[in-house]
């Protein structure tokens, strides 16, 4: 009897344990970091691509929605089939082993590292509108206007990538969400008080304009990557799938006022950032583009260290301080060569939304899902689905790919 109460207590030990109640993040802070994660850069080209499609892209912009909302589910659903699973690159392990780990982890930090290109474009091209014909000489050479910028901005951001206990700085979420919330109340307050107005009406549809359009809404949803690690972080992880809800909705509801004033106010003249149509002297506009170069400075770091500490942890040198900086420095240094070859903001976020967070965002949690629950391969209404997401996703990605990398070739 005393042998089967130890047996009995040894299993009990081996079996996955509750989570303690006052461990881990509270459902508010999850929907933070939710929408955290949701509205980044993307909201700035928004008003672009409804412009390359017209109004009645704004149905694609909700089905987009909806889709990433039920793949984010989908990951949810494959977390649960393993315990152990803790991040994105486990979900691919747990489906296809080794090799889907490392197509997975290729794909998560190709993503991330472009988002860091990004970010460089991003101030280059914002500063040298606060200060035009601005430069400097260095080495008897002159360097001016947005290539300087780019190497300024690469400059200040390079020592906070030598930092390695950067994982908080991801999560501090409430001023990110605050920031996206003030560039629309901005640009609402150029367009109602500044009176620039909202008087520019468009056509329904432009079919020649669509595939960029879904490149670049496809890119403003591309949080999955994190999804596993925020439905980890919860005291609570059955409620996941309502922080998913209120993150999807609320973000959608951002995206799409910020897409129609933006649209309303410049129509078909709008530039691939809507702070680089406000005009300079009006204090909206100022505050929007002065909110647009203070997120890259906090958040490039934080979206480089995942690519560095891989890398560091491959090639084994991750406790050289020394080798680490030099690395990471090389990283910093490769993104502004890219940013200063291919300084098209709007082609290489349309690039990255239709090769890079189709695939995140629709294909491999799709695929993943399959895999991992052979009940999902029944016939019914979600294998439709499934395979429906898996039939769109696919066109989406090879039409935009095609598209933007078409077009930052004619722009080189």
């Amino acid at each position: 009897m005393e042998c089967q109460n130890v047996n009995e207590v040894e299993r009990q030990n081996q079996l996955p344990q509750p989570e303690v109640p006052n461990r881990g993040t509270t459902f508010l802070g999850t929907c933070f970091n939710g929408l955290n994660a949701l509205s980044g850069v993307g909201i700035l080209s928004i008003p672009y691509a409804l412009s390359q499609g017209v109004w009645l892209s704004l149905i694609l912009l909700f089905l987009v929605a909806v889709l990433c909302w039920y793949t984010g589910l989908l990951l949810r659903r494959c977390m649960d089939s393993d315990p152990l699973i803790r991040s994105y690159p486990d979900i691919g392990e747990r489906a296809f082993g080794y090799k889907g780990r490392t197509l997975v982890s290729i794909f998560m930090y190709l993503e991330l590292y472009l988002v860091a290109v990004e970010f460089l474009i991003l101030e280059g091209d914002n500063l040298d509108k606060l200060f035009p014909n601005t430069g400097f000489k260095f080495a008897g050479l002159y360097i001016g206007g947005k290539t300087a910028f780019v190497l300024l901005t690469a400059l200040v951001i390079l020592p906070t990538t030598w930092l390695k206990s950067l994982g908080m700085l991801a999560y501090v979420s409430a001023g990110g969400v605050m920031a996206s919330v003030l560039l629309v109340g901005c640009v609402l307050w150029v367009g109602a008080v500044d009176g620039l107005g909202f008087h520019e009406n468009g056509v329904l549809l432009n079919g020649g304009g669509l595939p960029t359009t879904l490149s670049l809404f496809t890119f403003c949803y591309c949080g999955h990557a994190v999804f596993p690690t925020l439905c980890n972080s919860m005291k609570d992880r059955s409620q996941f799938s309502k922080v998913l809800l209120i993150c999807f909705v609320t973000s959608t509801v951002t995206y799409g006022s910020m897409a129609v004033l933006g649209y309303l106010m410049y129509g078909e003249y709008l530039k691939s950032q809507v702070t680089l149509n406000l005009p300079i002297r009006k204090i909206g506009s100022k505050i929007a583009i002065y909110t647009t170069l203070i997120n890259p400075l906090t958040k490039y770091a934080v979206i480089t260290a995942p690519i560095a500490t891989a890398i560091e942890d491959t090639l084994a040198f991750r406790n050289s301080r020394y080798l680490s900086i030099l690395f990471r420095t090389v990283i910093v240094i490769s993104t502004v060569v890219v940013a200063l070859t291919i300084p098209f903001f709007g082609y290489v976020m349309a690039f990255i939304g239709a090769f890079l967070s189709v695939t995140v965002s629709m294909l491999l949690p799709c695929l993943c899902y399959l895999r991992i629950d052979k009940s999902a391969k029944r016939f019914g209404l979600e294998l439709v689905l499934i395979v429906g997401i898996l039939i769109v996703g696919s066109f989406v990605g090879i039409i935009g790919t095609y598209t933007s990398i078409k077009q930052i070739v004619n722009h080189l």
